[in-house]
């Protein structure tokens, strides 16, 4: 692949890199657009085949952070880093690491705000504060927001509301099936939300402690790994992989709906259109997992729950409006929203 055409491609801001022999730190802010203010982002943290692969998950995934911010309607940019995981790390290793981090953040005097992702933790991230501001979701008790995934299920809850109104005609959940896939951490809030609101699960994850606590919890029944896109429900709701959503799955679902809060659901654009096809409502991953973003960029204005969760309770409005433009205008939902954010940035 080559960068600079990805990048054009991408309509991008800028590509920093952080290469540090000491702490083996291997590192690659992308910063996507910043018309709406600086960019924020998680800092991915998981081995890579190599650093090509490295960039582009930064490239796309900052891309997606631009997309998020602008149709949460949040003073923000997109940007997003990753670190390139060394085998082998010891935890004195990655203390090293991360204060490393951190000062290669604060390098970048402000454009670029990281936080929380796959692969780092609060404890992480109170160790890139000690070596720059630009930092969210950090210990709690010194007056960051901590934990997005409750509130991030939240904001799906309120997008799977929109999408039973939008395709169903209802104004409740009771009794709708939901099949899960991925239960340990924003999926296994949401199954709470949904089965306080009367919805049957369906739930699948790769390990069995999180399959477990769904069944005790709230009387779900468990499937196996691959079984969960051939379950009969009316919600498919995936929370765990990307690109889940291809040419192997699309046509084994039996649902009329796919909302969930993992990130690039879709493997190519193509299969948004594939899904249409068949008569599935997609609920845009971008759109609807927003709540995490939305919480941990209220840390700006001084952290307040209750004005995070009014916030997040609107998701339920923006989704409505994508499901009805897309049924206006015959297109799928994913293009819907992507036109949606391109007229607010290119307008």
């Amino acid at each position: 692949m080559d960068i600079f055409n990805y990048a054009d491609e991408l309509k991008y801001g800028s590509i920093h890199l952080k290469a540090d022999q000491e702490t083996g730190l291997r590192a690659i802010v992308a910063v996507h657009n910043l018309k709406f203010g600086p960019g924020i982002g998680g800092c991915r943290f998981i081995e890579y085949e190599s650093s090509d692969a490295a960039i582009t998950d930064a490239m796309r995934l900052a891309r997606g952070m631009t997309y998020k911010a602008a149709i949460s309607g949040l003073p923000h940019g997109g940007g997003k880093a990753v670190i390139m995981r060394p085998k082998g790390l010891t935890e004195e290793g990655r203390a090293k690491l991360f204060a490393r981090y951190g000062e290669f953040v604060d390098s970048l005097g402000g454009i670029y705000i990281t936080c929380e992702d796959s692969g780092t933790s609060v404890n992480d991230m109170n160790i890139v504060k000690q070596h720059t501001n630009h930092v969210l979701g950090y210990d709690p008790a010194s007056g960051s927001s901590g934990d997005p995934s409750p509130l991030t299920a939240y904001g799906v809850r309120r997008g799977i509301e929109a999408a039973a109104k939008h395709q169903f005609g209802r104004d409740n959940l009771e009794g709708l099936k939901v099949s899960i896939q991925g239960v340990g951490s924003v999926g296994y809030y949401l199954a709470k939300e949904l089965h306080a609101l009367g919805a049957e699960l369906i739930v699948t994850d790769i390990n069995p402690a999180s399959v477990k606590r769904c069944e005790d919890e709230f009387g779900a029944k468990a499937v196996g790994a691959d079984a969960i896109y051939d379950v009969d429900c009316d919600i498919f709701a995936p929370c765990a992989l990307g690109s889940i959503l291809n040419d192997q799955t699309i046509g084994r679902l039996k649902c009329d709906v796919v909302a969930g809060a993992s990130n690039n659901q879709l493997a190519q654009d193509r299969h948004g259109e594939a899904l249409r096809a068949r008569g599935i409502l997609y609920a845009p991953d971008y759109a609807i997992n927003a709540g995490g973003l939305m919480n941990v960029a209220q840390e700006f204005a001084g952290y307040d729950l209750d004005a995070v969760r009014e916030r997040v309770h609107g998701i339920y409005d923006t989704m409505l409006h994508i499901f009805e433009r897309a049924a206006k205008e015959e297109l799928p939902t994913h293009l819907v929203a992507d036109k949606i954010v391109e007229e607010k940035l290119y307008s």
